[in-house]
């Protein structure tokens, strides 16, 4: 079978040696995985000089196979290049390509190269789709290279900084982490445990249950970015689980901020996490930062979560508390639950789908914590949504459509209540309409304000 060859060129707003660097930095495979692509880091040197290579873990079908690259050529601010040492492809070779373009400008060709096992078989049975799927993850790649380089020059300053992360495994930290380390920030893992040693990545141990708090390691952090806590949406609303989402978020935070607070140097920004389900249920109102408080159990919760940061604000750290909406990635949240029943057509609306989820994309959080870190004059709760709301009917629409599936079996209130239990109440049955006024106000700029364009860049389902 004949070697099938694609290209794939995008000019880039920033000068060439930005761009290559960014394309040297450890955090560049990460970010450039496709969301939707069943794939796992398993191994890598962390750079792109001849000689080092990265394992990743694939899923065809049934089948999950390794996948290991080697790169093999390099010329700084011009070219690398990698090959297939052994995985799906009987041959893969991957050019990268770099041109300047004039001032803060500059062009990326990806030019791959392969043949699939099989021989004409092989293409015969596999060709087309292969190729749909390689055209599909390049254009993902493209585009979120560009939206990421792009993200870093809103903000007012971008000093280099050193940050403390906690809860930088789950699904806002694990895009958060690559993303500041593209763009060379040092970075320390705040962990709940002690530290393994043989990371490399700094970690910082804390602890709220067994009064842990390694001071000494906090000397040169300049901002903490606290996104723990017991997950709200896996598993029923037990006594005991209710008790551990307060206890997570208010104890956990309360404890943290104390210790900052005590420190001779303390970091100069605290960015704390926390949800939109303080308004409660505001109809069809929308509802910006200086709403009052609602009186649902998540309410609640976020009034004593963002409470729990006072400490912190008296001691002069400015808080900036982050009032998430729905976050939209199919590797976790809410649209990953959403993706087996609407992919097999069984999606529909949740009750009578009148109520207004305010979603927001994974990439715009991360860009919005990145801006939030660099814009020192916003402080205080600061809603992370996308700045264009939708009914619960219109969202559910909006996927059938990017999945090309029926959306005809609506749950029923009680349904969904027997099935979870009271969350549903605070998670999906109540209307929160909300702006995103104060990142407006400041000049945010939004990857994806639209629900449409936003799934199909996350499911990779644009269209031709």
């Amino acid at each position: 079978m004949e070697t099938s060859t694609l290209v794939f060129r995008s000019e880039v707003p920033v000068s060439v040696e930005k761009l290559f660097q960014w394309h040297q930095s450890p955090g560049a495979l990460s970010r450039l995985m496709p969301p939707w692509e069943n794939a796992r880091l398993i191994s890598t040197d962390g750079s792109i000089e001849p000689g080092s290579s990265t394992t990743l873990q694939i899923k065809l079908g049934p089948v999950r196979l390794n996948w290991v690259a080697q790169h093999t050529e390099f010329s700084l601010n011009h070219h690398f290049q990698d090959i297939q040492l052994s995985g799906p492809f009987s041959f893969w070779k991957h050019d990268h390509r770099f041109e300047s373009s004039g001032e803060n400008r500059s062009f990326l060709e990806d030019r791959i190269e392969y043949r699939l096992p099989g021989g004409i078989l092989g293409g015969f049975i596999a060709g087309q789709s292969v190729t749909r799927k390689i055209e599909r993850m390049f254009r993902y790649r493209h585009d979120t290279m560009i939206e990421d380089l792009k993200s870093y020059s809103q903000s007012i300053k971008a000093n280099k900084m050193n940050i403390a992360i906690s809860g930088s495994k789950g699904l806002i930290g694990s895009a958060l982490w690559p993303y500041l380390e593209n763009d060379q920030h040092q970075l320390t893992r705040l962990v709940r445990s002690k530290p393994a040693g043989n990371e490399i990545a700094r970690e910082i141990t804390w602890n709220y249950q067994s009064d842990v708090f390694d001071a000494e390691k906090f000397a040169d952090i300049d901002s903490v970015i606290h996104l723990a806590g017991e997950s709200i949406a896996d598993g029923r609303w037990t006594k005991a689980k209710k008790q551990r989402i307060v206890d997570s978020r208010f104890l956990g935070t309360k404890f943290l901020c104390e210790k900052l607070a005590k420190l001779p140097n303390p970091p100069k920004t605290f960015i704390c996490a926390s949800a939109i389900g303080y308004y409660g249920e505001t109809g069809n109102h929308p509802v910006a930062e200086d709403a009052a408080c609602g009186d649902l159990f998540l309410s609640d919760i976020c009034r004593q979560w963002e409470e729990a940061t006072q400490s912190a604000t008296d001691a002069g750290i400015r808080v900036v508390n982050l009032r998430f909406g729905v976050i939209l990635s199919p590797k976790g949240g809410a649209l990953a639950k959403m993706l087996l029943p609407f992919s097999l057509g069984a999606g529909g609306k949740i009750g009578n789908g009148r109520q207004f989820w305010s979603w927001i994309s994974l990439d715009d959080v991360i860009s919005a914590i990145y801006f939030l870190l660099n814009n020192t004059k916003i402080a205080g709760p600061t809603n992370i949504v996308a700045p264009h709301a939708v009914t619960n009917l219109e969202f559910t629409k909006t996927l059938g459509k990017v999945l090309r599936r029926p959306t005809i079996f609506p749950m029923p209130h009680f349904a969904a209540r027997v099935a979870l239990g009271e969350m549903v109440d605070d998670l999906l049955f109540a209307s929160t309409r909300v702006v995103p006024q104060k990142l407006l106000d400041a000049g945010f700029e939004f990857r994806h304000p639209d629900l449409e364009p936003a799934l199909r860049h996350l499911l990779g389902k644009q269209l031709n």
